[in-house]
C-alpha cells in the first residue's frame, strides 16, 4: 500500500479554470479560492514521486491582477515543502512544474495536511491511510493523480509574483493582499460527475477543525519518539493552532536537588522550536510531567491552572525576538513572517493559590471593567495608561492579566479569551508586567501583562452579513 503506482492511462477531459466551482468564502475575499488543494510538486535534484512533496496551500483561481485560465495563485507559507522545491528549481534557473489535485479519496487530503517527518513521502502515506496504492500518471511532464477529480497543472518561475489575497483564513482574520508566486496554467484536467470538495475556514473550530482533531490523534504517540523528553503537545486548535502550544516534559537533569526549577524543559523547547512546524509556535508553555502525572495536554483550563500555579514569572520566560512566525499571523507590526515568540516553562511545587473570585477595586482612568475568566487569570478592558496600570494593586490570586477591547466577550467562555489573547498579541511588544526588572538581558515581572487588545496593524476580524446569516437559517429550515 506504501508504494505509489503508475498507471498507463486516465479518464479526465480538458476544460478550464473558468468550468470549475468560483468559491467565494468571505465578503473581502480577493476571488475564488481551491480551500482543499493537493499541490504535488517534486525536487528537481532528485525527481521522481518517492521524493515529491503534497502539500495544501491557498489556491488563487480569480481577480487581482490574474489573467483568467492563464494565470492563478499560489500561496505557501514559511516552512513548507513547496519552498524548498522552488529554491532549488530557482537555483538552476528552471520553472518549478506543480500540479494541484482536487478530490478523490480522502486519505489524499488528509496526507496533504499531515506534518510529517521530512524525507517521508505523502503519497506513501496516502496509501497506507486509505488502505490502496496512490495511482498516478505522467502527461506532459507532469504528474497527475488518476484518482483526483480535477487536476490542474502548470509551472511557478523565479520571481514571477503578483498580489495575492486578501483571504479569510483559519485564525478568524483576513490574511492581506502580498505578493506571491504565479502559476502558470499549463492544462485543467476534469473527469465526468466530478465533485468539488470545499470547506470553510474561519475563527476555530471551524470545519478544518476535524484535520488538527484528526493529526493530533494520529501523531500524539509519534512525538515522544521525535522528541525525546516530550510526553506530550496541544497545539490549541481555538487559539488558531500556531500561536499558542501547549507542552509537557521531563524534568530530570537534577533529581537530586529538592528545589526544583525548570531546566529540561529548556533544552527541549529549544528542541520543539526547531522541529517542524511545532517552530511556527509563537507562545509555547511546557510543565513538568513529575509535578502531576495525570495532567492532560488537552485540558486545556487545567493545564493553565497547573502552570500558572507554579510558574515564576521572574525566572520563567524566555524571549525570542525578531524572528519568523506564521505568515499568518499579523500581531506583529515589522510585516509578513515577522515577530517574536516567548516561552512559559514551569516546574517545581505550588507558588501561589489562585483567586477563583474577585472583589471590586480601582481601576486607573480609562479602564473600565474586569473580569476573572478562569482562576487567576484576570482581563481588564480599557485604553488607558499600561504604565499606570501596572503600578495598581491587584487582588490577591491573580496570576496573569489580558487587556482586552471587550472585557464581556472574553471573560464570557475560554475558547474567547485562547483566541483574542494568542492570536492579537506578539510576545516581545505586547508582554508587559507589574515589578517588571531586566537583569543580564533576562526580563522578569510579577505579573504580567499581555495587551490583546486590537492594532492599527492587525488584519480584520472576519465577519459575516446578516443577510447572509438570514440566508443560511432559511437553508437549514428547508432542508431540516
Amino acid at each position: 500500500m506504501a508504494l505509489p503506482k503508475k498507471v498507463s492511462s486516465h479518464t479526465f477531459k480538458e476544460i478550464q479554470i473558468s468550468d470549475l466551482p468560483q468559491i467565494q468564502c468571505w465578503p473581502m475575499d480577493g476571488g475564488a479560492f481551491i480551500t482543499l488543494p493537493q499541490v504535488y510538486t517534486e525536487d528537481i535534484d532528485s525527481p521522481g514521486v518517492m521524493k515529491s512533496n503534497l502539500g495544501m496551500y491557498r489556491v488563487q483561481l480569480n481577480g487581482n491582477d490574474y489573467i483568467l485560465n492563464q494565470e492563478i495563485g499560489m500561496h505557501y507559507q514559511i516552512h513548507r515543502g513547496i519552498g524548498v522545491h522552488q529554491s532549488k528549481s530557482n537555483a538552476r534557473n528552471q520553472p518549478l512544474k506543480v500540479s494541484i489535485f482536487v478530490g478523490g479519496p480522502p486519505s489524499h487530503t488528509l496526507a496533504a495536511v499531515m506534518p510529517l517527518p521530512e524525507g517521508m513521502s505523502e503519497l506513501s502515506f496516502a496509501g497506507v491511510m486509505g488502505g490502496r496504492r496512490f495511482r498516478y500518471v505522467t502527461e506532459d511532464g507532469y504528474t497527475l493523480s488518476t484518482e483526483a477529480d480535477f487536476v490542474i497543472c502548470g509551472e511557478i518561475n523565479a520571481d514571477d509574483v503578483k498580489p495575492e489575497g486578501p483571504f479569510g483564513d483559519h485564525l478568524g482574520y483576513y490574511s492581506l493582499t502580498h505578493d506571491f508566486p504565479v502559476m502558470r496554467v499549463h492544462k485543467v484536467y476534469a473527469k465526468k460527475d466530478a465533485i468539488w470538495p470545499f470547506t470553510v475556514v474561519g475563527r476555530p473550530p471551524q470545519e478544518d477543525s476535524q484535520f488538527g482533531a484528526l493529526i493530533h490523534e494520529i501523531t500524539d504517540s509519534i512525538i515522544p519518539s521525535e522528541i525525546p523528553g516530550i510526553i506530550a503537545v496541544n497545539a490549541v486548535d481555538e487559539a488558531g493552532v500556531h500561536p499558542l502550544l501547549l507542552a509537557i516534559g521531563s524534568e530530570r537533569y537534577t533529581p537530586y536537588n529538592p528545589e526544583r526549577k525548570p531546566q529540561e524543559l529548556l533544552t527541549l523547547s529549544n528542541h520543539v522550536l526547531g522541529k517542524g512546524q511545532l517552530s511556527l509556535a509563537k507562545y509555547l508553555m511546557m510543565v513538568a510531567h513529575e509535578d502531576d502525572p495525570k495532567l492532560n495536554v488537552n485540558d486545556k483550563e487545567s493545564f493553565f491552572k497547573h502552570l500558572l500555579e507554579r510558574i515564576d514569572w521572574q525566572r520563567d520566560m524566555h524571549f525570542q525576538t525578531q524572528t519568523t512566525i506564521d505568515t499568518l499571523d499579523y500581531s506583529a507590526c515589522g510585516g509578513i513572517n515577522s515577530g517574536s515568540k516567548v516561552v512559559f516553562v514551569a516546574a517545581g511545587t505550588k507558588k501561589r493559590e489562585l483567586a477563583n473570585q474577585i472583589e471590586h477595586f480601582e481601576l486607573p482612568v480609562g479602564f473600565q471593567k474586569a473580569q476573572l475568566v478562569i482562576p487567576g487569570v484576570l482581563v481588564i478592558e480599557g485604553n488607558g495608561d499600561i504604565e499606570i496600570l501596572t503600578k495598581t494593586k491587584l487582588p490577591d490570586g491573580i496570576a496573569l492579566v489580558t487587556l482586552v477591547d471587550d472585557a464581556d466577550f472574553v471573560a464570557e467562555h475560554f475558547h474567547n479569551w485562547l483566541w483574542v489573547t494568542f492570536t492579537r498579541s506578539n510576545p516581545s511588544d505586547d508582554i508587559s508586567g507589574w515589578n517588571d526588572t531586566n537583569i543580564n538581558k533576562h526580563w522578569g515581572c510579577d505579573i504580567p501583562l499581555i495587551d490583546a487588545r486590537i492594532k492599527e496593524h492587525h488584519a480584520p476580524v472576519m465577519t459575516m452579513p446578516d443577510e447572509i446569516w438570514m440566508k443560511a437559517g432559511e437553508l437549514i429550515k428547508k432542508y431540516r
